[in-house]
């Protein structure tokens, strides 16, 4: 049995840029994964057929899951004949903006990769990736990288010290739909992005926590809002001396603080609302 982690991701800076002919829309982000996620597991089947299974039930059919679209993808373009049993350990929640499904999805590509001798390289299953959710690219390598187009245009950087800080990530009692997050979004054009990026190839900014670095998540202008539970934990993390924003379209709040002793008393403080609490770090 073969296995793979799937870490979940944070966005240190997200802007909306313009809306797409074809409905969606060009973004310039940051992203970067980090040490919490789920892990996956997968066995040749003997019949041929492809299964998911998981440690604690599920609220859609394993056919609707990323990492099953993944297999089918992967068999239909390979003309492999072998099947698979997966199981996944869930430990990220749904509807969190942390990347889950995507992470899951990267996972069972390199799974594969390997369990049916694919022997297809990076880029190749950044494309197969790309056609299945929009950080599936990404999440197929993870790390640090800028993001552009609908987030498959990546620019590689170097990770950030996972010693250098302890991340909280908190997800509040609520979800965000991603399309509702979308449609209540008023795009700003590319030139913040164009500083932020510019500024990172140039190494302007050294590290979030420095004062220079422009934190930002263009989501937060509608969301926090209309969803005061979201409101209420960033603000609380940041009176605790995080440096706190939404990842992705929400609902989940990251906060970067300078020791693991402030990270603690941050989550003391604020686990009775969330449904999801962990301290994590810049992975790898």
């Amino acid at each position: 049995m073969l296995n793979e982690f799937a870490p979940a991701k944070v966005n240190l800076f997200l802007s909306i840029i313009k809306k797409r002919k074809d409905g969606y829309h060009d973004i310039g982000t940051m992203f970067h994964t980090v040490s919490c996620g789920d892990a996956l597991f997968g066995e040749l089947s003997n019949n041929g057929e492809i299964s998911v299974s998981y440690n604690n039930p599920q609220e859609y059919p394993p056919e609707k899951d990323l990492i099953y679209r993944a297999a089918v993808k992967l068999r239909e373009i390979f003309g492999v004949s072998s099947g698979v049993n997966f199981y996944l350990e869930k430990n990220l929640p749904l509807g969190a903006g942390l990347g889950g499904g995507s992470s899951n999805a990267a996972a069972a590509l390199r799974l594969l990769n390997k369990l049916w001798g694919l022997n297809s390289t990076s880029a190749e299953l950044e494309r197969i990736g790309a056609g299945l959710g929009a950080d599936v690219a990404f999440l197929l390598n993870g790390g640090a990288a800028l993001a552009e187009g609908i987030g498959e245009i990546l620019t590689p950087q170097n990770s950030i010290n996972s010693h250098s800080c302890a991340i909280v990530i908190a997800t509040p009692k609520c979800r965000i739909p991603t399309a509702e997050a979308y449609k209540s979004i008023v795009p700003i054009g590319e030139h913040r992005w164009q500083n932020f990026a510019t500024g990172i190839k140039n190494r302007v900014f050294t590290h979030p926590l420095d004062n220079s670095w422009d934190f930002f998540n263009h989501f937060e202008d509608s969301t926090l809002e209309k969803y005061p539970l979201i409101a209420s934990l960033k603000q609380k993390l940041n009176a605790c001396g995080g440096k706190s924003m939404l990842s992705g379209s929400g609902a989940s709040v990251f906060s970067l603080f300078s020791s693991l002793e402030k990270a603690i008393k941050a989550c003391d403080l604020v686990k009775n609302e969330c449904r999801f609490l962990r301290i994590s770090r810049f992975y790898p």
